[in-house]
């Protein structure tokens, strides 16, 4: 296996604003739901102030074309929020995080970081969810630019 660049972190609490789509391309979906509500408010100007995260929810299945994504966008403990907008406390957690560049290696990158943690003696998987942090503007693009930290739950 190729050399990962793995590094151990514990991802704080926070509160975010859940944006979620269904379907055969749900990520480009979820986002546009995003963008919509974030970029008015300003929120995509400051990517360190509010990160953004996103995950498969629920997983693909076996012959099925359609699964689902979830965006999060980190928010303030006073941020006033739209009622058809989902609020979540993530409580944070332990987590094994590498880079990924380029859509067309995310599941590579991901089988490695798997791997990583399996063969590793200290480390077991966690249970929180399994996050993508985008790293870059966003809305992304979709390119050999575009940039993943991903980010595996684990435990000691």
């Amino acid at each position: 296996m190729d050399e990962l660049d793995v590094r151990i972190s514990e991802l704080e609490p926070m509160r975010v604003a859940s944006f979620h789509a269904f379907g055969p391309s749900p990520e480009l979906d979820a986002a546009a739901k995003l963008v919509a509500w974030a970029k008015p408010k300003g929120y995509l100007d400051n990517p360190e102030k509010h990160r953004i995260f996103g995950f498969n929810n629920p997983n693909p299945s076996v012959g099925s074309p359609n699964y689902g994504y979830e965006f999060w966008i980190r928010i303030e403990l006073d941020t006033e929020i739209e009622a058809d907008v989902n609020v979540k406390e993530f409580e944070g957690g332990l987590y094994a995080i590498t880079r990924s560049y380029g859509i067309e290696n995310i599941t590579a990158t991901w089988m490695k970081l798997a791997e990583w943690v399996e063969d590793n003696s200290r480390y077991s998987y966690g249970t929180q969810e399994m996050l993508e942090e985008h790293v870059g503007p966003f809305p992304f693009e979709v390119s050999e630019d575009f940039t993943l930290d991903l980010y595996c739950s684990i435990r000691e």
